[in-house]
């Protein structure tokens, strides 16, 4: 048993810590974390408005009392959501071009502004939306009526369709090759200096000058290639990053999402962070469809609200187990220390306090749990039982709460999250109590040994 158990913890160690170890330290990795959790106050700020706007389904009652009120000035507070979610590529593009420039500038010890980096990016960005075409050997910017494509700027229901979430993965594209080229020429020194007595805002100003020429030299000539080919870089973009996505829409993909995450949390790495940092985008994007009349179970804070209810492993049921049922002291008193964090989806006491890393009697609960609420959640929302994530909630919401919110106000999701951490909670229960008796009798075992040698 301890032996198989230590070749389980070796082959996870060897086949996911290292390769995704390595993953997590890459600059852009953590540029793309940081520039996600920098979106998602806004995202939620955003969400909960169009949560306000269609409380009426919910509650059909206060539907008069909304339309003679608040309806008649919807268009000026959802501007608060358009300008969030309906934008959100941008939001990625600048967090991302500064947090990329950032972490280039602390750890290879370049003069870098991030600010600048940001603004590069940005700039790159919106050379990028724009569709142009061929026409008679001339490169022209599309107009197409039927398609709302109004001089190259296609329109869509909160403005400039590309700045929303299919504009996402560009962004993060565009982000990347300004900043390495800013990059490029800091290192070179390509850069223009001004004297120490001119103004620091001014000195950036012209440091930023050269970059910028190269920056636009280099993605025109891309664009104008693409464009050559009767195509741009959203399309080019669309195939493989629309293939990652329809995969972790799947039920397949989504069972592999949370192994993935649970088996780096075995072996001591932040699952939850190198992973979802990866998808965040994808969900982010899923959402904002889901809002637009879309059904996708991977949404938002679809792993908050349903999925890793009291934190990583599904374990709020389990802290109760500790605090009201179990017979170590150590855990009762390990489960009184972890219980209130754990209503809030925190569980690092629990995960480095029993342990659960590096333990061979709760792995296969660790990673069953969350699997199979994630299953629950997932056919719930893609047989239509419940509505699907269309607002991004503050992910620690206690249970139940999260899931009704973050579905618009649907009552039935708020169940199925409850339901989701009963089954977390059954699954767990008899690996729990197999732990609890072989802790009791180690401590039972500590103390007739204390007595004999007193």
């Amino acid at each position: 048993m301890d032996g198989s158990n230590s070749k389980l913890f070796t082959f996870l160690e060897k086949t996911l810590m290292g390769p995704l170890g390595k993953l997590a330290q890459f600059k852009i990795v953590r540029a793309i974390m940081g520039a996600g959790m920098g979106a998602i106050p806004f995202t939620i700020v955003g969400s909960m408005f169009l949560v306000f706007n269609i409380l009426p389904m919910t509650f059909p009652f206060l539907e008069g009392i909304f339309n003679s009120t608040f309806f008649r000035v919807s268009e000026l507070y959802m501007l608060a959501n358009s300008t969030t979610m309906g934008i959100l590529a941008l939001y990625f593009c600048v967090g991302l071009g500064y947090e990329y420039t950032k972490i280039i500038a602390e750890e290879e010890d370049l003069n870098m502004a991030p600010i600048t980096g940001a603004l590069l990016s940005l700039f790159s960005f919106f050379m990028a939306i724009p569709q142009l075409v061929m026409e008679n050997g001339s490169m022209i910017r599309l107009t197409d009526a039927e398609q709302d494509i109004i001089n190259g700027w296609a329109i869509g229901a909160d403005g400039v369709a590309r700045l929303g979430t299919v504009g996402i993965f560009t962004g993060i594209i565009m982000a990347v090759i300004a900043v390495q080229l800013y990059r490029l020429c800091v290192a070179k020194n390509w850069v223009i200096r001004m004297p120490e007595q001119v103004p620091e805002g001014v000195s950036r100003a012209f440091t930023a000058l050269i970059p910028a020429f190269l920056v636009a030299f280099v993605v025109l000539i891309l664009i104008g290639i693409l464009v050559a080919f009767n195509t741009d870089i959203f399309q080019l973009v669309a195939v493989p990053f629309g293939f990652v996505t329809q995969l972790t829409n799947s039920w397949l993909g989504v069972m592999v999402i949370y192994f993935l995450v649970h088996a780096l949390w075995l072996v001591g790495i932040h699952g939850a962070n190198i992973i979802f940092s990866l998808i965040t985008p994808i969900t982010l994007g899923n959402m904002a469809l889901n809002a637009d009349g879309a059904h996708l179970p991977l949404a938002g804070e679809f792993n908050n609200a349903f999925v890793t209810v009291g934190g990583s492993g599904a374990t709020l049921g389990f802290c109760f187990f500790l605090v009201y049922m179990a017979k170590s002291e150590q855990l009762k008193v390990l489960g009184k220390a972890a219980l209130v964090p754990a209503i809030f989806n925190i569980n690092e006491p629990l995960i480095f306090g029993v342990p659960l890393i590096y333990n061979p009697y709760l792995a296969l609960p660790f990673f069953l749990a969350p699997m199979a609420s994630a299953s629950i959640a997932y056919f719930a929302v893609q047989l239509e039982i419940i509505r699907p994530v269309i607002a991004n909630m503050p992910w620690p919401s206690p249970v139940g709460v999260g899931a009704f919110i973050s579905t618009g106000g649907d009552w039935k999701a708020a169940v199925v999250a409850i339901v989701c951490a009963v089954v977390a909670f059954i699954i767990y229960l008899p690996f729990i109590r197999s732990y609890d008796k072989r802790l009791l009798k180690e401590e039972l075992a500590n103390i007739e040994g204390a007595d004999t040698a007193a």
